[in-house]
């Protein structure tokens, strides 16, 4: 373990760091506008230049590996003058407009800039054409903002495994975006958002909803509801600077009704909804295959999340009939407020508007998706993201932190644990499972406290195998069989999945895959900047919001047990069907206005 000194101070470090990652270790802070976590530095941005003694010029600290003895200085005269130099570069070519930018309150280079005491921009000169991109649903590019940091470009190939964004040209002609100068509407963009999610200034933010939500809230005429995911509860705090992992349910749910909704639900109703649909067509692929002999029906994916459906649908469109045919909770919840609840409530569907609170910028898309109109209806209208609910609780004026506990409304209020823990990856398969071996064994899970820890935890790729014993008479023919289940997050492990399946070296019953990092509690979505460290104190909190429900499994949720005997009478029975199931096809690729 090397040592080495910063800023005077010896320090040990581990073999292979950069100087960075060592600084980072120790809390000194060394700004970067290009670094990514666990990612192969660039080098792009040169804001996190250090003087190392010796060395004939200033070093790149996220490039520049740690040797034994070696003296470095993060913040003398000379370093300093360096970073305001580059950044005040930066500045000469940004179409900041930070009066107006939908980043001005967290835009890494505004705070970069204020930290060096930047107040006038040095160098004036021409700009490169700026160009503005909103022509999918979800996402919004202006290459004005863009300071060339490549940090889109990496997540975008290295971790979603997508590659729509490319850097293009040379120098000061370079320009950040999908070949060609296409639009992101015309490349198999999945509209995930971890390239906004990671963006430090306003080049890619996601397409807002809240002045239509406000418009919507303010019509008398309409009963607006709204449903809020579980990845919010865990993240939203950090909107308003409460710790990362924070749980924050019961100010949410009264926030949200200081906005003026009229009712509050919540996605885990449908989560628990989905669980019952899902692990009864499961469980009838299952049978087919093992007694009927039918071959292609397994692995079955799950089909929660959005961008990992147009992953399939423009990569691997062989896999489409093996996606379960679920829709996602949010468009459940929306097909059933539609029609049983509106109709409980005495309220004309025409009349009735549901918005979503969700981590995903991906959902944005999905609810614009022709087939989501089972009600009759578009089911979901609008869709926020984590920050965009953050924006109008701070735009009203409430005091989001001192807010009591709310409740939410029945009874599409009502969840288990099982559905809290769809905001984690793996957190899927395990309430899929909680549910589907009690109705095959009659027995609960064999697993301590309900959980299934070798699917837990941020591994890219995580397996694990169920043993059925002694199940009940009606799969007897499962007796001693080992269920083979995957799950993985980021998209370029889900790739990894679906080629080994493809080339016979995986073999797996089930498989969940979440579109981003850490699943849900990850999204495009959610608040920045979203570490691994973050990324497990969300999931930490959602752990301890599942632990602590009197009901943790989707089958024994009573209002779950209500809207079968009043509404949907059976699992994939007709009305199920009609509702809360689809089916995906294959989208062209490269060059082609998507369908």
């Amino acid at each position: 373990m090397p040592k080495l000194t910063i800023n005077n101070r010896t320090i040990e470090c581990e073999n292979g760091q950069t100087i960075l990652q060592a600084a980072q270790a120790k809390g000194i802070q060394i700004p970067t506008l290009c670094y990514l976590e666990g990612k192969d530095p660039l080098g792009a941005c040169r804001v996190c230049l250090v003087e190392v003694e010796g060395a004939k010029t200033l070093m790149p600290s996220c490039s520049t590996p740690v040797v034994e003895g070696m003296k470095v200085h993060t913040n003398n005269r000379k370093v300093r003058e360096a970073r305001k130099t580059v950044v005040e570069l930066l500045l000469s070519e940004h179409e900041g407009e930070c009066t107006l930018c939908p980043r001005t309150e967290d835009c890494e280079l505004r705070e970069l800039a204020g930290q060096l005491g930047i107040d006038v921009v040095e160098y004036e000169g021409e700009k490169p054409p700026r160009a503005v991109d909103d022509s999918t649903p979800a996402l919004v590019r202006d290459s004005g903002k863009c300071i060339k940091c490549r940090r889109c470009v990496t997540v975008c190939q290295e971790v979603q495994h997508v590659g729509a964004l490319f850097p293009q040209y040379r120098g000061y002609e370079t320009l950040i975006g999908p070949a060609f100068a296409l639009q992101l509407d015309d490349v198999p963009c999945v509209q995930c958002g971890q390239c906004a999610a990671v963006c430090p200034v306003g080049a890619i933010t996601e397409k807002s909803h809240i002045d239509a939500v406000w418009k919507a809230l303010e019509d008398k005429d309409k009963f607006v509801v709204v449903q809020t995911a579980p990845a919010i509860r865990a993240a939203l705090g950090e909107c308003f600077d409460l710790e990362p992992g924070t749980l924050v349910t019961g100010r949410m749910v009264t926030a949200l009704r200081e906005l003026g909704f009229d009712a509050v639900f919540d996605t885990n109703f449908t989560a628990d909804l989905t669980i019952i649909e899902e692990g009864t067509e499961f469980l009838t692929r299952v049978r087919r295959t093992f007694i009927d002999g039918e071959k292609g029906l397994l692995p079955m994916f799950t089909s929660c999340s959005p961008g990992w459906i147009q992953f399939a649908e423009y990569f691997y469109p062989e896999f489409l009939p093996n996606l379960s045919t679920c829709k996602s909770p949010q468009q459940m919840f929306g097909a059933v407020a539609k029609t049983f609840y509106a109709t409980e409530k005495g309220i004309p569907p025409e009349n009735l508007v549901v918005v979503s609170v969700m981590p995903c910028t991906a959902k944005k898309f999905e609810c614009q998706r022709d087939e989501m109109t089972a009600s009759g209806y578009q089911d979901v209208d609008y869709v926020l993201t984590t920050r965009e609910l953050g924006k109008m609780i701070n735009a009203a004026g409430i005091d989001f932190v001192n807010l009591p506990d709310g409740e939410m409304d029945l009874p599409l209020g009502l969840s288990s644990g099982a559905a809290d823990i769809f905001a984690n990856t793996g957190g899927v398969m395990e309430a899929a499972l909680r549910t589907v071996y009690e109705l095959v064994t009659g027995r609960p899970l064999p697993m301590e406290n309900l959980h299934i820890l070798p699917i837990e935890g941020l591994e890219g790729i995580k397996q694990a195998s169920i043993t059925i014993e002694k199940p009940v008479k009606e799969w007897a023919f499962l007796d001693n069989v080992t269920v083979k289940v995957a799950v993985a997050h980021g998209l370029s492990n889900a790739a990894k999945v679906l080629d080994g399946i493809k080339d016979g070296s995986l073999d797996f019953h089930f498989v969940e895959v979440m579109t981003c990092p850490g699943g849900c509690i990850g999204g495009g979505g959610q608040p920045r900047f979203t570490t691994d460290e973050t990324r497990k104190a969300r999931i930490k909190a959602i752990y301890k919001e599942d632990e602590g429900k009197p009901v943790r499994k989707s089958h024994e949720n009573p209002a779950i047990k209500e809207i079968y005997e009043k509404f949907l009478k059976k699992p994939l029975g007709e009305k199920s069907h009609h509702l809360l199931h689809t089916k995906y096809q294959k989208r062209v690729k490269e060059g082609a206005k998507k369908k």
